[in-house]
């Protein structure tokens, strides 16, 4: 039987098919059983687990074909029981995976996209650099140079999610010969690639981001995803994960709420739960609220996007507005547990934390209000 989430008061859960429920079903089932135990220990010692990688390719998710609706929801749930497992599968399924089906060829996608569904091979995507992240549109200086039938890429990434251990890392870089970004598979030992942990992170500390140095680095020219031939294949991608994220912010701020309203009834001060008192329950409607409209802009993305009238300003506005909901929840969630909510073992500390690295992740809410402003008003802020 499909569960009803506790912060589902508007109960969107029912606008799921039975198949999709039973998915949905199928993955929270494997979340709360297998990563929500190790969370907390993990998320502390900053390191990754490795063997729940079986179980994620077990659900046979990855990658999948399913409507955006569930895809959304798959996202919520994962973030829900942990943001930083949540980005890890976002960025192998969404980022590689779907840099490799929008702008691979289909020879490429037969060769790599198989292995990347059972997880045998997982994936990372290389666009923000240490110099640029909101402009990296224009400022990308990472290079690509054509020799024969290989390409030499030069330069530096920053905050590589998977950076460390993935199999494939899908690089963004400027043709000098054209000016134009272009993408590459490269593998960890390619010649001339170098990654390095990212140490003291205070977010999403279970991913493992990575600096990545590209020196004279050799990729075969069948390497290079063929149909990716400016940025504005590589906003393809982004406009499709940006939603995603979107629904992780969602998930993190059901975490809370539910984190928050067990708490209410369970701690007693003044010889009664604190649930009782109007200023507590002031904080879990506040709360309520922002999950409700955050989850009904989502709930909408997802039918625009399955509708085929999905546009870069609705994703932009959804990933603007939920992190910045999501902001306002944890924190109250963190207020109503006083002294409690800093450590993990009431687990609000953790969500707290990475919240701010999904408030700046895939766009800004300053960057994604230029999307949306320009949409509106037919003019562009952009510098």
């Amino acid at each position: 039987m499909f569960e009803l989430l506790t912060g589902d008061l508007y109960r969107f859960q029912d606008l799921l098919t039975p198949e999709d429920a039973e998915v949905v079903t199928r993955v929270r089932t494997f979340l709360e059983a297998e990563v929500v135990p190790v969370a907390n220990d993990h998320w502390a010692r900053a390191e990754f687990p490795f063997p729940l990688v079986k179980g994620f390719a077990d659900l046979g998710i990855a990658g999948a074909r399913h409507s955006n609706l569930l895809s959304g929801w798959i996202a919520l749930e994962m973030a829900r029981a942990d943001a930083s497992m949540a980005t890890f599968f976002g960025v192998h399924s969404g980022l590689a995976m779907g840099s490799i089906e929008t702008c691979g060829s289909a020879e490429q996608q037969e060769r790599w996209l198989p292995r990347m569904r059972t997880f045998e091979k997982i994936g990372a995507f290389a666009l923000t650099e240490p110099t640029g992240g909101s402009d990296v549109a224009a400022g990308l200086r990472t290079t690509a140079r054509r020799d024969g039938d290989r390409w030499i890429l030069n330069g530096k990434k920053r905050w590589i999610g998977n950076g460390t251990f993935a199999d494939l890392i899908v690089v963004w870089a400027r043709d000098v010969a054209d000016d134009q970004v272009k993408g590459f598979v490269v593998h960890q030992d390619n010649p001339g690639f170098a990654a390095t942990k990212i140490e003291n992170k205070i977010a999403l500390r279970t991913v493992q981001n990575a600096d990545i140095t590209l020196t004279e680095c050799e990729v075969p020219e069948a390497d290079r995803l063929q149909n990716a031939r400016s940025f504005k294949d590589t906003a393809k991608v982004l406009r499709q994960t940006r939603s995603g994220v979107a629904w992780e912010a969602v998930g993190v701020m059901l975490a809370a709420y539910e984190i928050a309203l067990k708490y209410a009834k369970e701690r007693e001060q003044f010889g009664r739960p604190i649930g009782g008192f109007q200023l507590v329950q002031d904080l879990l409607v506040r709360m309520l609220g922002n999950v409700t409209g955050a989850m009904g802009m989502c709930v909408r993305l997802a039918q625009l996007q399955d509708a085929g009238e999905f546009r870069d300003e609705h994703s932009a506005l959804a990933k603007a507005y939920t992190t910045t909901r999501m902001r306002e929840v944890v924190g109250w969630a963190r207020e109503l547990l006083a002294g409690n909510g800093i450590v993990l073992d009431y687990d609000i500390g953790r969500f707290v934390a990475d919240a701010e690295a999904l408030y700046s992740y895939e766009g800004t809410r300053e960057i994604n209000t230029m999307i949306v402003g320009r949409a509106v008003t037919g003019l562009s802020a952009f510098v």
